[in-house]
């Protein structure tokens, strides 16, 4: 099985904090498979560390209002253009991320409130019928 991870969740400081999610039941999982690292936000052209953003009435913005959402979209459409090309059976994404929130995202308000929904690249792989979880599946089935 070829599997597409959130780079964070492999290891790699991309995170907008300049730090990483590493999970080892991720490492255990994708064991004997091989592994595909992306980081949509990365891929878009965001430096590393940056300032955390969140989905805002649909696009993705700083805090003090500044959009990044075309980066945000690019770099999804660049993540998901190497997801088509690998043939990738399974996408693992980290939760809570306006690019990877598979299930739950942040509100938009900065206050720290969790919702419903996808980031960016999470809702293109939806569109195409990609298989993803998120992180805390892996979690909740171990």
């Amino acid at each position: 099985m070829i599997i597409a991870v959130s780079a964070c969740l492999l290891g790699e400081n991309c995170k907008y904090s300049g730090g990483n999610n590493y999970s080892e039941k991720v490492a255990r999982f994708i064991r004997g498979h091989e592994v595909v690292s992306v980081c949509p936000e990365v891929l878009g052209g965001l430096p590393i560390p940056r300032e955390s953003a969140e989905i805002v009435n649909g696009v993705v913005k700083h805090k003090d209002g500044s959009s990044v959402d075309a980066e945000f979209r690019k770099g999804a459409q660049i993540a998901m253009e190497t997801v088509l090309e690998r043939q990738v059976d399974l996408v693992i994404l980290q939760s809570r991320s306006p690019s990877c929130g598979a299930n739950t995202i942040y509100d938009g308000s900065f206050s720290g409130k969790i919702i419903p929904g996808q980031g960016v690249f999470a809702q293109i792989l939806k569109e195409k019928g990609i298989k993803m979880i998120d992180v805390a599946e892996l979690e909740e089935n171990e």
